[in-house]
């Protein structure tokens, strides 16, 4: 997980992600926003669903599709804060809140994912 460094929901849980870029597909867009944020290289992502999303940027709602990806790492992965977040935190499964997530479509992700794999 990573703390929110900016708005929207500054201080917020958050998972690690962006935007894609024009010249990337989903999955190289997410391993590189992860990389940016945290410091992890991770490899082989597997799709789990997606949500659709209102997103404030620039002053704008921008809609978006957020694309959920689940990966393994090993145990000793450490991640740091970079970029747009603020802290860089691993949290057990049973630890988790959905409610502690400010992002509504992340926060619905995290209660979907919990649902399925408890």
């Amino acid at each position: 997980m990573v703390r929110r460094g900016k708005e929207p929901a500054k201080g917020t849980l958050d998972l690690p992600g962006g935007f894609v870029d024009m010249d990337e597909d989903a999955e190289e867009g997410m391993l590189r926003e992860i990389e940016e944020e945290t410091g992890l290289r991770l490899q082989k992502p597997q799709y789990l669903f997606s949500i659709p999303n209102l997103y404030e940027y620039s002053g704008m709602t921008i809609h978006t599709l957020d694309l959920f990806f689940r990966l393994d790492v090993e145990d000793d992965c450490n991640a740091t804060a970079a970029d747009d977040a603020a802290d860089a935190m691993w949290l057990p499964l049973n630890k988790l809140d959905h409610t502690q997530f400010g992002l509504h479509s992340i926060s619905q992700a995290v209660k979907r994912f919990l649902s399925e794999n408890r």
